[in-house]
């Protein structure tokens, strides 16, 4: 499947999933943003800020919680850096 295929069925599958909030999905889109612009390589390595910029998230709590959703609803994996030099590594989990 190509990548912008990947991404139509993403988001289309996202958008279907009751489960979600619209602060899921705009952290979702803005995952998605920065893989498009990482080439459409695995995995991102991307900073909390710049996420959390992109989608509108003006709390850490609420980016926090709209991770763990997104882990636990099989969307990403996620693996925080502590290194304030290297992003965050993210993979885009295939459905």
């Amino acid at each position: 499947m190509s990548s912008e295929r990947r991404i139509v069925s993403a988001l289309a599958k996202i958008m279907g999933d009751t489960r979600v909030t619209p602060w899921n999905i705009c952290l979702f889109a803005a995952i998605l943003h920065y893989w498009c612009e990482n080439g459409y390589q695995m995995p991102i390595y991307i900073s909390r800020n710049k996420l959390m910029s992109f989608a509108h998230i003006a709390s850490i709590v609420t980016y926090h919680k709209c991770i763990r959703q997104l882990i636990e609803f099989g969307y990403i994996d996620y693996f925080p850096s502590y290194n304030p030099y290297v992003g965050t590594t993210i993979f885009i989990k295939s459905h």
